[in-house]
């Protein structure tokens, strides 16, 4: 490491020993001590040796001050703002099979990211929603299973009847329309597209439940709702009233720190993806939606 970024052995140890003692790395996950035979003068001695991994050289290399350590930051920083703003560096080779689907998924949002009517809020949004979709697929990589393979659900998930999905977005329409946000058109329903919707979340094939958890009903609810339109108007609205609706119905609203498993701003976010989402990707969308949905319990 001193040869690394050219400074001296006793400033690399000082760097070390700062890095251990403020419970930045574990010392013993970061080393292993190795016998070595090393000739001192006409003898051959063997020696305890203690070789470092690449945490450890890392954070060295964020604390010495040379003008190679400079370059190594430089280089970091650079790698680092890629891999946020352009995807994560993926094995191609290992992973071809499984990158497509990512791949696919960070262009979507790079693509929304770019719109000009993009909110501040909801950009953060977005970031979150990058930020849980990378972890899920390195997870998922580890095992080497798959992309996004469906995550460990909780079965059933009870809907809402038909009437009381109609009296909750009765309820939201009166308070939209009190704060001048929406029309007399919001939630009018397009026939008997709504119910045939409700309908066919709740379907079964051979006698088992079609969508069979609480995860795959949330995730279908909300993506057939933005993309079928089964309103004249605001069907990403209606369909991000009756997810939240869904999720609270089934006791799943809330993780087990109390806070919301998608809070408002990421709400919205994933709701505009799924809007700007081409229907080739749905596969690609309701597994992510699920894994969000797992992953915020």
């Amino acid at each position: 490491m001193a040869d690394l970024f050219e400074t001296s052995t006793d400033n690399i140890s000082l760097h070390l020993k700062n890095i251990y003692s403020d419970e930045e790395l574990n010392e013993m996950a970061t080393t292993e001590d190795s016998s070595v035979v090393r000739q001192e003068g006409s003898r051959q001695v063997t020696r305890q040796v203690k070789h470092y991994n690449l945490d450890a050289i890392i954070s060295v290399g964020y604390r010495v001050s040379s003008k190679r350590a400079v370059l190594f930051r430089q280089w970091a920083t650079r790698i680092l703002r890629e891999h946020l703003t352009q995807g994560y560096t993926l094995n191609r080779q290992r992973f071809e099979s499984n990158a497509n689907e990512l791949a696919a998924a960070l262009e979507l949002i790079r693509k929304t990211a770019q719109d000009s009517n993009l909110l501040t809020d909801t950009g953060r949004g977005l970031v979150d929603i990058v930020t849980r979709y990378t972890q899920t697929f390195l997870l998922l990589q580890r095992y080497d299973e798959g992309l996004l393979t469906e995550p460990l659900t909780q079965a059933g998930g009870v809907l809402p009847t038909l009437d009381e999905a109609r009296q909750g977005l009765i309820r939201l329409k009166a308070d939209l329309i009190a704060r001048r946000e929406a029309t007399e058109l919001f939630a009018n329903e397009r026939g008997d597209a709504f119910a045939a919707l409700l309908g066919n979340l709740d379907q079964t094939v051979f006698g088992d439940p079609a969508y069979p958890s609480v995860e795959a009903k949330a995730a279908h609810l909300l993506y057939f709702v933005i993309k079928n339109h089964p309103f004249f108007d605001g069907n990403k609205r209606s369909g991000a009233f009756l997810f939240v609706d869904f999720l609270n119905r089934n006791g799943r609203l809330l993780n087990k720190n109390e806070q919301p498993v998608i809070n408002d701003i990421g709400l919205a976010a994933l709701a505009l993806l799924v809007a700007e989402s081409d229907p080739a990707q749905k596969k690609t969308m309701i597994r992510l939606i699920m894994n969000m949905l797992t992953q915020g319990a």
